[in-house]
């Protein structure tokens, strides 16, 4: 690694004239340059891990990636996605095929420190996903060093490239030491992984994902079909993804294609060849050579202004992502690269479609795929140019040769599908057992890190000083709390516990300390009493809402709950956000650990108020916003490594309904009342609610975000209404904390803007044995 960063800083003032270069030539690479220095758009800015990087260089990867994506949106809704590409053609293709599923595409980083790390503390994944054979030394590194779990998925290491690799064995084998796991996408591959000296007890076959390719979700574009209708070809020819020349003697694939269209028109005057080159800057060079020939042509990105094309005659594709689609419409297909010896192109899409498939011999990039093609006699293989026109003209002749050669390919297209899950399965498993941090420079981390040893001493000073001065009530004490600071869903638990304790006859109270409230003598309000929030904070005025206990608020807990107790005679105590107040003494801890973000480190390092040994003194842990683990066993073990005897149960929020903020009926989550709405919050975990409307498909036209518990003041709401209209939202979304937030009279400074927010709850798996415990260990007290 030494090396390859000495190398890499020695190469950065080239690295800097290319990009100077590109950015010049090319008005295309102008867009998200500043993408490759590792700056995002703010929107990409994650308030907490969990997100998904998915790293796909090109077309061809980002065609693999769909069905992937796909499955993952599925099994990790709460999980934002992110793409990162490396060429245009790339980005143009992902931001259509893959809308609506991922959160954003980007060009990946330069491989330097700098700019991956700016990444990675932007999105501030879990999991890193690098397609097929991408090794970024630098890439790899940083991402496991922030805690991501690394895979390489659908990996390919073809015969050509591996003699490069095994000159390098001794710098690449580290590096795929690297990897939790390397999906070979087939057997040739996964021997050629460990050959270099990848893990044997990670790296497996999982399949190849451009087998799981579905044609059923793929549509022409109107203008093409509007296009063929007009002139109505009796026969359609597509050569795909053709190539120039890799090695002396190789046929130029366009002028192989050009040279057999013009043997062929004379006999099929109603024949129309779709022309698609592979690499965009070949598009205009094809161009020209259709205008020398004297061949009747239309440009895809002409179309919309033509009106008809006289056939015979030819449709130079000049477009990126629309090839897939087009299959559907050809009796034949060609696919480029075989002719060339470089390595052939994907034959599964045209196989998907039932057609008959032509190549040339160089089929060496899709070894597995163009084995069980072969195997199955599900092409039409030619050993040069000059067989291209008799075997385009005997297929389109022969009608049932066609349909059987064809319905031969779309099995072997569908016989080996299953990657996708096989991939997504993987990931699913690793994005639970990730343990993601935030990456800083070291010097700023070593003065973070002293910073938080002196919290430390200061925190076990408070509790030894606390201790000291134990008061204990004359009723139980339950205190809900967690070891992180804000976020972990806290008042949230506490008011679900205390609707059920009321359920069971229980009668509870709630005390608080009241944070950021303007009122220093405590205050005891009975259930649904109506108080000023500037009095209580704004945690106070849910409990209050809520209804069902009596809530006190307080700095001194046990001076307040002494007033409960003289005027609402409560049953039992539910003590909010109460792990680190030691001087209230308590028959119960029941301690929060939030899924999304457990934390290891102590603040300022981390978001930790204690170190996680404090777990040791709960008696019930509670694994709260669950809803983002599918699968918690991994922090239920972390959470064993501190404390092997209390029940660990898991709680997740449901959403149950908008609420109009001016009041009225609620509107069910499947049935919003807008289309277009804009968001914003104050919340300690912002990204909880952000993911909650996600996974309800609610994609605002703008998020924002406040510091926790914060007051809007007029100016401040005025200013989102106007922003909201500007931008043509509909509706404002908030939460229920939020309304407590906002200013007296606020609809006058909204406007004809409706306000929503939305109503959750909490759901506990087990809830009927945490109760009993609860119950049992108050029960002797009361």
């Amino acid at each position: 690694m030494l090396i390859y960063r000495l190398l890499a800083a020695a190469a950065l003032p080239f690295a800097a004239v290319y990009l100077l270069c590109r950015l010049l030539r090319d008005p295309r690479y102008r867009k998200g340059w500043e993408e490759r220095l590792g700056w995002l758009p703010a929107a990409f800015r994650q308030t907490a891990p969990g997100s998904i990087w998915l790293h796909a260089v090109s077309v061809g990867e980002v065609l693999s990636a769909v069905e992937l994506v796909r499955r993952l949106r599925e099994r990790l809704p709460y999980a934002p996605l992110f793409v990162s590409v490396t060429t245009v053609a790339g980005r143009e293709l992902a931001e259509r095929r893959l809308a609506g599923l991922a959160q954003g595409i980007f060009y990946a980083p330069v491989d330097y420190c700098f700019a991956v790390r700016r990444v990675l503390r932007t999105l501030r994944p879990r999991v890193l996903i690098v397609l097929e054979t991408e090794i970024w030394p630098n890439l790899w590194r940083e991402g496991r060093r922030a805690g991501c779990a690394l895979l390489v998925v659908n990996g390919r290491i073809s015969a050509h490239a591996l003699p490069r690799y095994r000159r390098l064995q001794w710098f690449f084998q580290p590096l795929l030491a690297l990897p939790h796991a390397i999906l070979a996408q087939d057997d040739a591959s996964h021997r050629r992984y460990l050959e270099l000296g990848a893990p044997p007890d990670r790296t497996v076959v999982a399949g190849n994902l451009k087998f799981d390719f579905d044609a059923r979700k793929l549509r022409v574009p109107e203008e093409i079909e509007n296009f063929l209708r007009r002139v109505n070809p009796s026969a359609v020819w597509i050569a795909a993804s053709t190539m120039p020349p890799a090695e002396p003697g190789d046929p130029d694939e366009d002028e192989a294609v050009l040279a057999a269209f013009q043997r062929l028109a004379p006999s099929l005057p109603g024949l129309l060849l779709i022309l698609a080159p592979r690499r965009p800057e070949r598009f205009e060079q094809t161009a020209q050579r259709l205008r020398e020939a004297g061949v009747a042509f239309l440009r895809r990105s002409h179309l919309a202004a033509a009106e008809t094309l006289a056939l015979p005659g030819v449709l130079l594709l000049d477009s990126i992502g629309e090839l897939a689609s087009l299959f559907r419409l050809a009796d034949v297909v060609f696919m480029g690269g075989t002719l060339a010896q470089r390595g052939g192109h994907n034959i599964l899409e045209p196989g998907a479609f039932a057609r008959a498939i032509v190549t040339g011999p160089h089929l060496e990039n899709f070894p597995a795929i163009a084995e069980e093609f072969r195997r199955r006699q599900a092409l039409c293989e030619i050993g040069s140019a000059a067989e291209l026109a008799p075997a385009v003209a005997r297929l389109l002749a022969d009608a049932q040769l066609r349909s059987e050669l064809g319905q031969r390919a779309l099995e072997a297209a569908r016989a080996q599908q299953g990657a996708a899950e096989r991939a997504a399965s993987e990931i699913l498993l690793r994005y639970c057992r990730a343990r993601p941090r935030l990456l800083r420079a070291w010097p700023w981390q070593a003065c973070l890190w002293l910073l938080s040893r002196l919290w430390l001493a200061g925190g076990a000073a408070r509790r030894r000083w606390q201790q000291a001065r134990r008061v204990k009530l004359a009723a139980p004490v339950i205190s809900v709390g967690a070891l992180a600071m804000g976020g972990s869903g806290k008042t949230s638990f506490t008011l679900w516990l205390a609707r059920e304790l009321a359920r069971l006859g229980q009668r509870p109270a709630v005390l608080l300390r009241g944070y950021r409230r303007s009122h220093r003598e405590p205050m005891a309000l009975a259930p649904g009493e109506r108080a000023d929030v500037a009095a209580t904070g704004d945690e106070a005025q849910l409990h209050l809402r809520a209804g069902v206990a009596a809530v006190g608020v307080g700095a001194d807990r046990a001076r307040t709950g002494r007033i409960l107790l003289e005027r609402f005679h409560p049953d039992l105590f539910l003590l909010d956000d109460g792990f680190q107040h030691a001087r209230l003494a308590r028959d119960l801890d029941i301690v929060l650990v939030d899924a999304f973000d457990p934390g290891d480190r102590v603040f300022p390092v981390g978001r930790l108020r204690e170190p996680p040994t404090a777990l040791s003194r709960a008696h019930i842990v509670v694994i709260s916003h669950a809803e983002a683990l599918p699968d918690t066993g991994a922090l239920e073990q972390w959470i064993r490594r501190f404390n092997r005897r209390a029940p660990v149960f898991r709680a997740r929020l449901r959403a149950r309904a908008w609420m109009p903020a001016s009041g009225g009926t609620p509107i069910p989550v499947s049935a919003p009342p807008f289309a277009r709405p804009a968001a914003f919050c104050a919340l300690g975990r912002p990204a909880a609610f952000w993911r909650m409307l996600e996974a309800l498909g609610v994609e605002p036209v703008w998020r924002r975000e406040f510091p926790d518990h914060h007051r809007y003041r007029p100016a401040e709401l005025l200013t989102l209404a106007q922003l909201a209209r500007a931008s043509g939202a509909d509706a404002l979304l908030t939460t229920e904390k939020d309304l407590m937030n906002l200013p007296e009279g606020w609809p006058q400074w909204a406007g004809d803007l409706p306000v929503y927010w939305l109503h959750v709850e909490v759901e506990v798996d087990g809830a009927a044995q945490l109760l009993k415990s609860v119950l049992s260990c108050v029960a002797p007290r009361a």
